[in-house]
């Protein structure tokens, strides 16, 4: 259930008709002015590359129905898409215009106790496309602000100087990124497509337009800083002096083809602990992405250089292995052009068998050279570079091989994409060393769908079908065309956002069960609690201290979930327990007839029988020299007690505090745990042969200490205690998946990189045992 938002009456007010100050007014239009010539420009690109993308699923689609659809939405695209770049503009002008009104607003509204409560008279059911679309947008968001945090930082306190409030979070930033995904789906209204078609145009928007979001803050802060907003606003984050082995590893990595510096550790303002990092100094994100997702973050590398670099590499093995088994044919060969290669490949797979068993990409190399021999009587040789594609990719392909099960589909289905890919990287040298490289993209997502760190239930059926449609469309359409990849690889990420936004569903269910437990736990602790400081140095009989600290600490927490702390109900059972407390601590005294009816309906309320409930009512208002009771009837009732399942026993003490105090990297870890984003992925060692599953670590709770775990398709797999995590990852029998490494062909391609470093003399000697390498290239 969902109320709507209140329609707000500014939500189309313009900078004219604002009552804003002079010098305010002429600083918000100074930043429309801005804003919008980047926007218009950005903008129109977005739109003539969705028109794009709508005309290519159209000539690719295989169903009729499917591309009469997508002509459809191309029509009506065509037909509406002057609308949208206006109504984008008037959204900038009005977010800006009601700058300051959106904090007076909802305080006013929460000020007004009938307001609010009027309010859940409008509650409805969520549409499941506004689900969709709030999703997409909200992640979209969220990887922006991600990005630009220190500049939203900067630009949210000078707004809050210009609206004279405090200083703004990323969320009422008027130019934030959840300002302006809202107002593209305001916007996107205007275009008249299906859910389908606007959640493409949500993908395109970042892809297009965000990605020039953090210069166009920087655009802002400057403009604004000019105006005389806080002109001196500096932010200066909190840097850690490297050590020599740190400046050693850094010296290491610039040798690195394309490497990234090394970054340092983000630190937590309160406790110094590292948020996406190791404990010891390891300072790479966590990984958190769903199976098979594409890495969203952009590179900036230099790719030309980048592959220079590791022809170099490529040299140095060459040579070493020139010294091992000299060449003594010093026969004159012609070298083959580029093209002509690739046109033998394309020749080559024509011919091959769409049933028969792949070849391997030695053999293509072989039979290749011999069928040149062949046809013009004379050998040839391939150039440098397209002999380095083939070792390369030939490399890549030997470590990927290690990381996933041959009993797999996906064993075979990447044997079917070695030849487009060899053809691919052989015109686009980009493909090794850029992580958003669509048939890159597509290899990591066949190749995880069958990684050794996957058990058999963490897989959905479902992905089967959408893997060899895309491979198959791939391998059958492919011609030199880098737009077939394009396109099969967005329908397939299409298929995989789907199946990851069912399992964050099935994840989120499982979350809301634990925190449920965690409320619960902390109702119990707080009963017992309140009993214990209500009871202070009162002598009560052991057996009314036992009746207080199961069957009515039951009564209170049950109280506290349902009504709260701040509830009449809550006061009123305390002043019940302070009645009880002094009536069974008084030596004599007639029965509370009206206390013991209040218990036993309380009693009721949490599952006793009326027997069971009427007898610890009798106990519980009876003084000490009035306990008359029978001893058997005493015991019955004590072993009834105990029998019965108390309120949340499930959770209670599940996991207790382990008896042996944590070392110091113990602790190290369990504070870096207790500081763990929500949905990082941790391995766990199996056996004693090193097989490791990747689980998720969804939910913790630092009051009871309990972690969720779910696997990849947002099942949970079990509860453990963080202590408990942290020894293990203290002690090698789990490691924390880094951003860097949690693609299994970012990790293949680290692995064929540092192979290349040993035959260069260079290995990689930072390598720990939690597998956080330096990170070499995309």
């Amino acid at each position: 259930m969902s109320a709507p938002p209140p329609i707000e009456p500014f939500a189309l007010q313009t900078l004219a008709t604002a009552t804003l100050p002079r010098r305010v007014r002429r600083v918000l239009e100074h930043l429309l002015n801005t804003a919008s010539d980047e926007f218009e420009r950005h903008l129109t690109a977005m739109l003539s590359e969705f028109e794009q993308q709508l005309f290519r699923l159209a000539d690719h689609a295989r169903n009729p129905g499917f591309e009469s659809t997508h002509l459809q939405t191309l029509r009506t695209l065509r037909l509406n898409r002057s609308d949208l770049v206006p109504r984008y503009m008037v959204g900038l002008e009005a977010s800006l215009a009601s700058l300051g009104r959106r904090g007076s607003a909802r305080s006013d509204h929460s000020a007004n106790p009938a307001t609010s409560l009027g309010s859940f008279h409008q509650l409805r059911l969520v549409e499941e496309s506004e689900l969709d679309e709030d999703a997409v947008l909200r992640d979209i968001a969220v990887r922006q602000e991600s990005r630009t945090s220190l500049t939203l930082h900067l630009l949210g306190q000078r707004f809050g100087v210009l609206a004279g409030t405090p200083a703004f979070d990323a969320k009422r930033i008027p130019l934030g990124p959840q300002s302006l995904c809202q107002i593209l789906r305001d916007a996107a209204q205007s275009l008249h497509v299906s859910l389908e078609a606007r959640l493409l145009l949500y993908r395109i928007f970042e892809r297009r337009v965000m990605a020039n979001y953090p210069q166009l803050l920087e655009m802002l802060n400057v403009s604004v800083a000019a105006e005389g907003i806080l002109p001196s606003l500096t932010y200066v984050p909190l840097r850690v002096r490297p050590s020599a082995q740190a400046q050693a590893d850094a010296a290491a990595e610039a040798a690195v083809p394309g490497a990234k510096p090394r970054r340092l550790p983000r630190r937590d303002n309160r406790n110094g602990v590292s948020r996406h990092g190791g404990s010891q100094g390891g300072p790479q994100r966590t990984h958190t992405a769903w199976l098979g997702e594409a890495d969203t973050q952009a590179d900036g590398l230099d790719e030309r250089a980048a592959f220079d670099l590791l022809q170099q590499l490529l040299t140095g093995r060459r040579e070493l292995i020139g010294k091992l088994r000299p060449d003594n044919d010093s026969t004159p060969r012609e070298q083959l052009d580029t093209s002509e290669v690739v046109d033998a490949l394309g020749q080559m797979q024509e011919t091959m068998s769409p049933t028969g068993t792949p070849r391997s990409l030695l053999d293509i190399k072989q039979t290749l050279l011999a069928q040149v021999r062949q046809q013009r009587g004379r050998g040839a040789i391939f150039s440098r570079e397209d002999n380095d594609t083939f070792e390369l990719l030939g490399m890549l392909y030997g470590q990927i091989e290690r990381e996933i099960r041959t009993d797999t589909p996906a064993s075979g289905l990447l044997r079917r994409l070695q030849m487009p890919l060899l053809r691919v990287a052989l015109k686009d040298r980009g493909f090794f060393v850029r992580a958003q490289h669509p048939a890159r993209q597509l290899l990591n997502a066949v190749a995880e769908s069958g990684a050794r760190w996957l058990d058999q239930d963490d897989v959905d059926p479902q992905l089967l079908a959408p893997l060899q449609q895309a491979v198959s469309n791939v391998v059958e359409h492919y011609d030199d065309d880098p737009a077939v990849f394009e396109a099969s690889n967005q329908e397939l990420q299409a298929q995989l956002y789907t199946l990851a936004r069912k399992a964050e569903m099935t994840e989120r269910r499982h979350v809301e069960a634990a925190r449920g437990k965690e409320k619960l736990e902390i109702a119990k602790r707080k009963a017992s609690d309140t009993i214990s400081e209500l009871v202070g140095e009162q002598r009560l009989p052991k057996f009314v201290r036992a009746l207080l600290n199961q069957a009515w600490a039951d009564v209170l927490t049950l109280t506290l979930l349902r009504q709260g702390a701040e509830s009449e109900q809550w006061r009123q059972q305390l002043e019940m327990t302070r009645r009880i407390v002094a009536t069974c601590g008084r030596r004599v005294g007639p029965p509370d007839t009206d206390l013991a009816s209040h218990i036993e309906a309380a009693l009721a309320q949490v599952g006793y029988h009326a027997e069971e409930a009427a007898a610890i009512a009798r106990r519980l208002t009876s003084a000490l020299d009035d306990d008359d009771d029978d001893p058997a009837s005493r015991t019955e009732l004590t072993m009834k007690l105990k029998a019965r399942s108390r309120l949340g026993e499930d959770s209670a003490g599940r996991h207790k505090p382990s008896a042996t105090p944590r070392n110091a990297d113990e602790q190290a870890r369990y504070d870096q745990l207790r500081v763990m984003p929500y949905g990082t992925w941790i391995e766990f060692v199996t056996n004693q042969q090193g097989d490791v599953v990747r689980r998720r670590l969804s939910w913790y709770s630092p009051v009871t200490d309990n972690a969720l775990f779910v696997n990849q398709r947002g099942q949970r797999v079990g509860e453990q205690s963080l202590d408990s995590v942290a020894r293990m990852l203290a002690r090698g029998q789990a490691r924390i998946v880094t951003a860097e490494r949690g693609r299994l062909v970012d990790r293949a391609w680290q692995a064929t990189l540092n192979a290349l470093r040993s035959f260069a003399g260079r290995g990689d000697k930072s390598k720990g045992g939690d597998g956080n390498e330096a990170e070499a290239t995309s």
